[in-house]
């Protein structure tokens, strides 16, 4: 889960009129992709055409989009285009970096150590659309309070952390994906996941949702549980929102339902 970390007007409009993702200062990118980007996910896979910039002129490419601060602060707009072959990290041995690919297992949980000497833990998951293995840091996954307004245990919270799935009382399961355009994947189509920031509940609705790894949408995936419906009654009770935005609540108002 990410609560969105970019605006639109951080958007490098320029570098995706340069690539035909802008024209006039509008954007051409469909829903998904651009709350992808503006929730410091990859987008899908994209057709990009006539690439120019100072050194290199490329007529066609697949790739994904990601934006990146930079150290002043602005926003750049990264291209990961489909390797030939995947660069495999030096902490992967190489039956691990196999069961990645090969799509056997849906993550790894690794401890490495930066060029400080401090260990950290992280996720590492493979992306057989660019052939690349996405990492992510464990601390800086955005783990939900709640999700269709039951309340997480702490063991839940870390289970999503580590990228294993989590079940609710209403069926609901569900784990965070760092490959995945949503950044998270349930046996349901729908949820809404709420963290506690500040006092106040922060609400994301999410829609069209994709399975788990290696699985298919449960027979009742369609089924809004009652946790859901009264999860999105707590958003209307605010305004209505498009799937992924943003709402935030007074937490005082969710404790006493």
């Amino acid at each position: 889960m990410n609560l969105i970390s970019f605006k639109e007007k951080d958007l490098p409009v320029s570098d995706l009129e340069a690539i035909g993702l802008a024209s006039g200062g509008q954007l051409l990118l469909n829903v998904d992709d651009l709350k992808a980007l503006l929730s410091g996910r990859r987008t899908n896979l994209l057709h990009l055409e006539n690439l120019q910039t100072e050194n290199i002129s490329i007529m066609a490419l697949d790739a994904k989009l990601s934006l990146r601060r930079n150290p002043d602060g602005k926003s750049d707009l990264m291209i990961h285009p489909i390797y030939r072959k995947p660069d495999t990290p030096d902490y992967l041995e190489e039956n691990e970096a196999q069961a990645l690919e090969k799509g056997e297992v849906a993550s790894l949980l690794k401890v490495t150590t930066d060029n400080k000497g401090n260990k950290k833990e992280i996720l590492v998951e493979y992306d057989p659309e660019t052939h690349e293995f996405i990492v992510s840091d464990t601390e800086k996954i955005m783990v939900p309070d709640l999700v269709n307004s039951e309340y997480l245990t702490a063991a839940q919270k870390e289970n999503y952390r580590k990228g294993k799935e989590v079940e609710l009382a209403d069926q609901t399961k569900f784990n965070y994906s760092g490959t995945d355009i949503h950044g998270i994947r349930s046996n349901r189509l729908a949820l809404v996941a709420s963290v506690l920031i500040d006092g106040g509940l922060s609400y994301m609705l999410y829609k069209g949702l994709n399975a788990a790894f290696n699985k298919k949408h449960d027979r009742d995936a369609a089924k809004e549980s009652p946790g859901y419906r009264s999860a999105v009654e707590d958003i209307e009770d605010q305004r209505p929102v498009p799937a992924g935005e943003s709402v935030r609540s007074d937490s005082r108002k969710q404790a006493g339902r």
